[in-house]
């Protein structure tokens, strides 16, 4: 028998070293939208589905194990308020960094410099997209973020030539009178109540 001939077969563009795990192997081109939705609902997708949470004839919670332990294990029992204690452990505290850097791409790494790119080197926009005129944007304005998310350019007409704002008003009183002459509502319409939690079936 040759050496490491019992090993498993390692996957193309796939690592795991020191309790981390890297899987490059999935990628998706740009002009792949179907892809990217799904990568995106994957990403998004939430903590517990909820066709695998129910609740017994005690009331007790009752959860579906995807996939089951090595003891055969296939659903977790619990109490609704020890559930309720393992799902707050799930959200992050306020203004926590939830993407953490090691190695040379650390924040206090001696070679960080050599293999980021500056300030100047980052943005490949022109100057005209950027929010503030040195370039450190902080905040996206509303127009980017409509191109960005829906690709919708506001800034631009249909037929062609760049769109610029004449006049911002903000006065409450001249834009329900602008919207009463045009014959538009000058009200925003209702807000509609929410939407309550789907409840989980006794099993």
């Amino acid at each position: 028998m040759l050496a490491g001939q019992d090993e498993k077969p390692k996957k193309v563009l796939c690592a795991d070293a020191h309790g981390f795990s890297l899987h490059a192997a999935v990628r998706v081109a740009s002009e792949q939208r179907k892809e990217l939705e799904r990568l995106c609902r994957y990403i998004t997708r939430p903590a517990i589905a909820n066709e695998r949470l129910s609740r017994n004839a005690k009331g007790q919670v009752v959860l579906q194990l995807k996939s089951p332990y090595r003891d055969g294990t296939t659903h977790i029992v619990m109490q609704p308020q020890e559930f309720m204690r393992r799902l707050t452990a799930l959200v992050p505290r306020p203004r926590l960094h939830l993407i953490r850097f090691h190695g040379v791409l650390a924040p206090h790494a001696k070679l960080r410099a050599a293999i980021v790119p500056d300030a100047a080197q980052q943005t490949s926009e022109p100057a005209q997209d950027q929010d503030h005129a040195h370039g450190q944007s902080a905040r996206m304005s509303w127009a980017r973020l409509l191109r960005r998310v829906f690709d919708i350019d506001v800034a631009h007409y249909v037929c062609g030539g760049a769109l610029r704002i004449i006049a911002a008003i903000e006065d409450p009183v001249v834009i329900a009178r602008i919207l009463t002459h045009l014959g538009l509502p000058a009200r925003a319409p209702p807000r509609s109540p929410a939407r309550s939690a789907p409840r989980t079936h006794a099993a």
